[in-house]
């Protein structure tokens, strides 16, 4: 803590997820602070800390680096996020002047947390795999362990329904921990597949087995990194070539994905500059086909007659042929399993289309994104190819 602090107030991050640098505390209308890095990598963007001592005071928090931080558009039309229980996040009053980001709020209490989005808790992780690993329709597979010796669990949901092979859907969530929708967006969509009176998940459960790695990268989220695991990693670019000593998380995913097989892959992430719901295909990738085009223009219409909060007219774009990075996930696993293989981005901002003045995008937004995914992955499952038996004998 510096030496120029009013000794009313005080910040704290030393807690799970937590992240940011004080510079001044000497004045409440003029709190600076610098946006922390990850541990072992350049990327700053996440924070989240707890301010102390403020009840009913006018308070100015500077984020001074914010210029510098690895996606400085992102602090165009951003507004941060406040919680005096951590439950109810709501946006407080938000500029950005190029370089350094400046918010505003009196707090009704004395204790306030502040987060770059609403955070997904190692804590909250857990709940997910005890409530989801409880189901008579899930299997839970410890795939390894993390630099931290986290576990990396991956959860198979199936029933006996259905007749002959199943098509192997994946969805993976937080290869960039910072992007705490993602697994938002897992938790509705888990709800949903497991709720026995829902029909579409009854009849997708008939075509298809689900695998599902709600976070890619539990070391990450629990340092506060935005982007990187323990060693600096960034997951989202080691699918060449991974190794159990710098990126094991996606070392043993996709060692598990060789060997159970892959027909449909939802790699889920959040995006600090576009304020809309949309997908990224593996278009660039040597193997992409008519065949691949079709489903994926069928899985886009679905999801727009599915959810309103879901567009395609706001986008990365298309890569042109041959110019894929093999290094992230979809575009590996498009190409090595020659299967429709989506990035899925959510905003750290709003849906423009949709906003919500008070909460902006949302955990509870992403959860009901989450749920509506499961109609376009019904729509293309009786379109995957015949799916075939898993090397792995024992596939959970």
């Amino acid at each position: 803590m510096p030496n120029n602090t009013n000794p009313s107030l005080s910040i704290c991050c030393a807690f799970d997820a937590g992240a940011i640098e004080v510079v001044s505390l000497a004045d409440p209308a003029d709190i600076q602070l610098k946006i922390r890095a990850d541990n072992a990598a350049e990327f700053a963007q996440w924070f989240h800390f707890r301010l102390q001592g403020a009840a009913g005071v006018p308070i100015v928090l500077r984020f001074l680096n914010a210029g510098q931080s690895a996606y400085p558009k992102g602090w165009e039309g951003y507004r941060v996020l406040a919680s005096h229980d951590r439950r109810q996040w709501q946006r407080i009053a938000t500029e950005f002047d190029g370089q350094v980001l400046t918010a505003r709020l009196t707090p009704a209490t004395n204790s306030v947390y502040l987060a770059y989005f609403e955070p997904y808790s190692h804590e909250r992780h857990l709940d997910l795999l005890g409530w989801a690993g409880a189901s008579d329709r899930v299997q839970s597979r410890h795939l390894g362990a993390t630099l931290d010796g986290r576990d990396i669990t991956l959860l198979r949901v199936t029933t006996a329904s259905g007749t002959g092979a199943k098509n192997k859907v994946w969805v993976i969530a937080r290869q960039h921990p910072g992007e705490t929708m993602a697994e938002w967006f897992v938790e509705g969509l888990l709800e949903r597949l497991l709720d026995e009176a829902d029909p579409v998940a009854r009849r997708l459960l008939a075509q298809c087995e689900f695998y599902v790695v709600p976070n890619m990268n539990p070391d990450g989220a629990v340092r506060g990194n935005l982007r990187t695991n323990a060693a600096g990693a960034n997951l989202n670019r080691e699918w060449a070539a991974p190794s159990l000593e710098r990126s094991p998380e996606v070392f043993l995913v996709r060692d598990a994905m060789q060997r159970i097989g892959v027909d449909l892959c939802l790699d889920v992430h959040g995006d600090e500059s576009l304020p809309y719901n949309f997908v990224a295909g593996s278009q660039g990738i040597a193997g992409y086909t008519p065949r691949l085009a079709a489903l994926e223009a069928a899985f886009t219409s679905a999801w727009l007659a599915a959810s309103p909060d879901f567009q395609t007219a706001h986008g990365y774009g298309e890569a042109a042929p041959g110019t894929a990075n093999p290094t992230m996930a979809t575009n590996w696993v498009s190409q090595r399993f020659d299967c429709l293989a989506l990035t899925i981005e959510m905003p750290f901002k709003d849906n423009a289309d949709l906003p919500n003045e008070r909460t902006g995008w949302s955990g509870a937004r992403s959860k009901l994104l989450g749920a509506s995914v499961l109609q376009p992955v019904l729509e293309v499952a009786k379109q995957l190819r015949q799916p075939q038996p898993a090397t792995d004998p024992d596939p959970v």
